[in-house]
Order: C-alpha cells, then structure tokens, then sequence
C-alpha cells in the first residue's frame, strides 16, 4: 500500500470564536484538502457553555476529526489520544477505500470476517508507527486561556515526547490566536521537537478575542505553502491522501 503525509490540526481552544469567518467551515475546507481537524476543548471547574460545546463538536465534524472535552489538568493525555485517534481513522480510512477497489461493493473493515479484520487492523497500527505525520497546533491564547497556558506547554511537550517514540518522522508547528498584531501568529516553525516552546511559552501574552476561524484559514495557508515548497523540489511527491478524500 502507498503510504504518505498523514496531516492534522490539533485545536486547543476554551472557548467560542468571536472574530472572523465560521470556523465550521474552516474546518469543511481543511478536509476537502486532506488535513483532520481535531479540537480540544480545556474546561476549568465544570464550565464551558452550550455554544462553545457545540462549536468544538461541528468543528471536528466538518474537518473529519476528533473532539473531546477536557479538565486541563488531563489535558497532557487527551492530546496524544486525540492525534493518535484521528491518525488512526484517517488511516482505516485509507484502508477501506482500498478494500473497496480490490473486493467491490462499498465493504468496509468492518464488514470482514473477524480474523481478517484482525489482520487489517494490525496493519492500520502498523502504518501508524511508520507513516509520516505533520501536526499543526493552534492553541487560543485569548484572556481566559491565560492560566491554562502552562498545562497546554506541558501537554505538547508530552505529545512531542510520545510521537517521538514512533519510528515515523513527525513535523510539528505552532501558530497562537490572536497573536500580538495580527489575528495569528506562527510562533514555531515545522520541526521534529517541541522542546523550544518552553523558553517562548513563558512569553506569551494573551488578549480578549478568539479568531478562531481565521486561526484556521492561516493554518490551511501555510500547509499549502509547504506543500507547494516541497512539489518544487520533488515533482512526484503526491500524497495518497489526494487520492482518499
């Protein structure tokens, strides 16, 4: 099977947008491109209202992703659960459509006898230690995240830690919204590690709005620039991915 760039938003947001475009349809067109979107809603003391619920749930719906609703302080967890999730479905995901070509019929993982879904599923994780993943974080540095900041630098460095341990390469970058002049801010360009957040963390400043919709049209913006950079220099590398979505 051919294998690819597997690529993914992680949002770590508290909050509702209030700026800019609908981030629902942000995340529409992110997986039109390819790219899962998965949210993190951080909670503090059983509160996070309707509104907001509703929004990290259809964001990860448009965008083919994972949601989950978190305390912060489990908050180092359920990052490296949702990214492995969400590789996981994109993965099967690319399975089945292979199932489909070679036996027909529209079947799926799940409609096989169960020893040969054993088999299927064991090659799914497979492919997730081996494939290559790009994760790009966007994490909601509006006023009421500013506490939480320290956790969500743990929690990445932990995800960072843990995607580390596969022996596919991972390429992570960073972006916060809203950023010191303008609605996002790239604050770490792509790279293996995450370990020099920990001097820009400490840094940040937080502000009142949350854009988050233009926090992921800037996300979107700058895998294609990659995307575009990387085709120049290798005019074959087309991701299978183009071909499963």
């Amino acid at each position: 099977m051919k294998t690819g760039t597997i690529r993914q938003i992680l949002l770590i947001t508290d909050g509702c947008s209030n700026q800019g475009e609908d981030p629902i349809a942000m995340a529409a067109l992110a997986k039109e491109q390819g790219i899962t979107v998965n949210v993190i809603g951080v909670m503090e003391q059983d509160v996070i209202d309707d509104q907001g619920m509703k929004e990290i749930e259809g964001i990860a719906l448009s965008g083919g992703g994972v949601s989950q609703i978190v305390y912060s302080q489990q908050l180092s967890q359920t990052v490296q659960m949702v990214t492995r999730k969400a590789m996981t479905q994109t993965l099967q995901g690319v399975v089945n459509k292979e199932l489909q070509q070679i036996l027909g019929g529209g079947r799926t993982v799940e409609d096989l006898p169960p020893d040969q879904r054993g088999e299927v599923m064991e090659v799914v994780d497979e492919l997730g230690e081996t494939v290559e993943l790009e994760v790009l974080i966007l994490v909601d540095t509006s006023a009421s995240m500013k506490h939480k900041l320290p956790t969500v630098k743990e929690a990445l460095l932990d995800l960072s830690l843990s995607l580390n341990a596969r022996s596919g390469d991972n390429r992570f970058s960073v972006f916060v919204f809203p950023g010191k002049r303008n609605d996002v801010e790239k604050l770490l360009d792509w790279t293996p590690k995450l370990e020099s957040l920990t001097s820009i963390f400490s840094k940040l400043t937080t502000g009142g709005i949350t854009p988050t919709g233009p926090a992921i049209r800037e996300a979107l913006t700058y895998f294609n620039k990659k995307r575009s950079l990387r085709s120049l220099l290798s005019r074959d590398d087309e991701s299978f991915f183009e071909e499963s979505v």
